[in-house]
């Protein structure tokens, strides 16, 4: 018979009555501080926030890269962002919206650009902002910049100011445009005793050339002068342009740059007055008070009325209705090298980026897409994968518009052939249709340390793409003969796509890389515009009419969890709380492998079981 809780011994009861009364007050607390969390946060998400008032200052102020989509997702990005500890990167589709709605928002009376903390920006972003800023300004609203030093692609868009201030102790420092690149032939063969055996379709091609030359050779110096050339002399045109000076002089001054430094006895900031680079010299106090005196102070403390870009972004998505009805132009985003399978944001997947494409065209609101590419390329194959769903969609009966960023070469070229139109800033850089393999087998390395490889196979072949042994010729033209075959398909899926031969392609091509205005002139282009032109024609090729469709980006569905973090540290109040209640730091993503990987995704061998080797269509032609 079962004891009952009537004849247990009073001393257990006790300590059974301790313990119930310990986890109900544990259940208790750890309830009430889970429900002051999500008060906290709903509170700080849905109590009335800031209000944007009128005479507002948009103050412009990127930080780190400009970007065509976020190197790391949203969920981990808001938390980062929460800790202050967020990789400064600044996406260019934010620069651009806040620009174009700025310019018909009554609240907003001009723009302030700081564009100190840019670190770096390709010269079609640059041109897209510095349009946009031309655009604004033609509203009545003024754009003023200061700075207090400004690099080249700093300066391009501050040119596109009315007005720029310099601080009295910075500087401007405008050089021209350069590419320069390690060459390891010696190291590697020579000392290292390692065999680099390259194979390639065009003389043109020189993205491995590093691993075989001590030197550029020159028909990579040939081709790189005629890109960058066309590329520097439109930099100067536009600057010439925005501040009424003269190409001419601008290079005058840069080839004189010792002499004319010395005339103001080396101060920076008195150059760039005395050559018109900038309206005057003033500090951050100066400005700030002139301003003031032009726009409205702020009641809260000594300085003029703005709103940050974070935060004008933030208010005109509260403003925007949660669900557009609206037929859509679809943005998937190519941004990065092109490797194999899933790969996180800032790189282009064969699998992932596919899937995007194919999101777009199975979704029954959307009618055009548009396929923003900024990559130089990378694996064949999971080029192929993604070239494979533009076609499909196309095929589906939606228009598809590709827009070249910064770079659209090689493999970032292969994935925009087969598009209904091509749109690329005159100063994109394109081109480079080419295939190249690379394999090192390292025998003589091993040989130097007393190391030698030895064995038997059951064929001549087996074993043959073992590194540690010399490469058979016989093998290296079997790769050859698969490198040529793939140079044949890039330029006949080209000439099918572009309407002429693989002659005529060919002659344009072996790995050639071309500006913008090269290539349209060349045929690899159709239109010379940026983004906002490319989604204004899909919707035109779609039959949608102007203000008559709504654009989305396509991108990875972040999980009801991530997207509750994004919203809640959207506002200040949240994100200082979850700070406050110590968020781990494990949470958030941690990017430094990934950068480091990416580097050296070129020379990853093969997956087990895949071909031993692969074909790359990647242009090493970045600035």
């Amino acid at each position: 018979m079962s004891a009952t809780a009537s004849t247990r011994n009073p001393f257990m009861r006790f300590l059974q009555f301790l313990w119930d009364a310990v986890n109900f007050f544990r259940r208790l607390v750890f309830n009430a501080i889970f429900l002051l969390i999500v008060a906290v946060v709903l509170i700080a998400m849905f109590a009335g926030g800031p209000v944007l008032r009128e005479k507002s200052a948009l103050v412009i102020a990127p930080q780190g890269e400009i970007v065509e989509q976020y190197s790391a997702d949203p969920a981990s990005r808001a938390i980062a962002r929460a800790m202050g500890q967020e990789q400064p990167e600044t996406q260019l589709r934010d620069i651009l919206r806040a620009i174009e709605r700025a310019s018909t928002d009554a609240r907003i009376d001009r723009i302030v650009l700081r564009p100190d903390h840019i670190t770096g920006a390709g010269m079609a972003a640059l041109r897209e902002i510095g349009s946009a800023l031309v655009e604004f300004r033609k509203s009545g609203k003024q754009v003023v910049t200061y700075a207090e030093n400004l690099g080249q692609s700093q300066y391009y868009l501050a040119a596109a100011s009315d007005e720029i201030y310099l601080h009295p102790d910075g500087g401007i420092l405008l050089e021209g445009l350069a590419r320069y690149r390690s060459y390891f032939r010696e190291g590697l063969q020579d000392r290292l005793g390692v065999d680099v055996h390259l194979f390639r379709v065009g003389e043109y091609k020189s993205a491995a050339e590093p691993y075989i030359l001590d030197a550029q050779s020159p028909e990579a110096r040939e081709a790189d002068l005629f890109w960058m050339n066309d590329l520097w002399n439109r930099y100067l045109a536009d600057i010439a342009g925005f501040r009424k000076l003269d190409a001419a002089t601008l290079q005058a001054d840069i080839d004189q740059l010792p002499a004319r430094v010395q005339a103001v006895n080396g101060n920076l900031a008195q150059l760039a007055l005395r050559q018109k680079l900038v309206d005057a010299l003033m500090t951050q106090d100066e400005v700030r008070d002139l301003l003031i005196e032009r726009g409205v102070a702020d009641d809260d403390e000594y300085t003029f009325r703005q709103v940050t870009l974070d935060n004008y972004l933030g208010f005109l998505d509260r403003e925007t209705l949660p669900f557009d009805t609206r037929p859509q132009v679809a943005v998937v985003v190519a941004q990065g090298e092109i490797t194999d399978g899933e790969q996180p944001p800032g790189t282009v997947g064969g699998v992932s980026t596919a899937q995007l494409v194919r999101e777009a065209r199975e979704d029954e609101n959307v009618q055009a897409l548009v396929l923003r590419v900024d990559s130089p390329g990378g694996g064949v194959f999971p080029s192929e994968q993604i070239r494979r769903e533009v076609e499909l969609t196309r095929a589906a009966g939606k228009p598809v518009v590709v827009s070249m960023g910064d770079v659209a070469a090689s493999g970032g070229y292969w994935i925009s052939m087969n598009a209904d139109t091509i749109y690329a800033d005159p100063s994109t850089i394109t081109g480079s249709i080419g295939i190249f393999g690379l394999f090192m087998t390292f025998p003589d390395t091993l040989a130097k340390i007393g190391v030698r490889v030895d064995g038997v196979g059951t064929t001549r072949f087996a074993g043959a793409f073992d590194p540690t042994r010399p490469l058979d010729p016989a093998v290296g033209a079997v790769i050859q003969s698969v490198i040529d075959e793939g140079y044949r398909q890039f330029t006949g899926k080209v000439a099918q796509a572009r309407g002429t031969t693989p002659e005529a392609i060919d002659a344009v091509a072996r790995g050639r890389v071309w500006s913008g205005a090269q290539a349209k002139e060349r045929g690899l282009v159709d239109e010379l515009g940026g983004l906002r032109d490319a989604i204004a024609a899909a919707a035109e090729q779609a039959g949608l009419a102007d203000d008559a469709f709504g654009v989305r980006y396509v991108e990875k569905s972040l999980s009801p969890f991530e997207q509750f973090v994004v919203n809640a540290t959207r506002n200040t109040l949240a994100g200082t709380a979850l700070a406050r209640l110590g968020v781990p730091e494990f949470v958030l993503d941690t990017r430094l492998a990934d950068e480091v990987q990416a580097g050296l995704r070129l020379l990853e061998p093969p997956a087990a079981g895949a071909r031993p080797f692969k074909a790359v269509a990647y242009c090493f032609c970045e600035l």
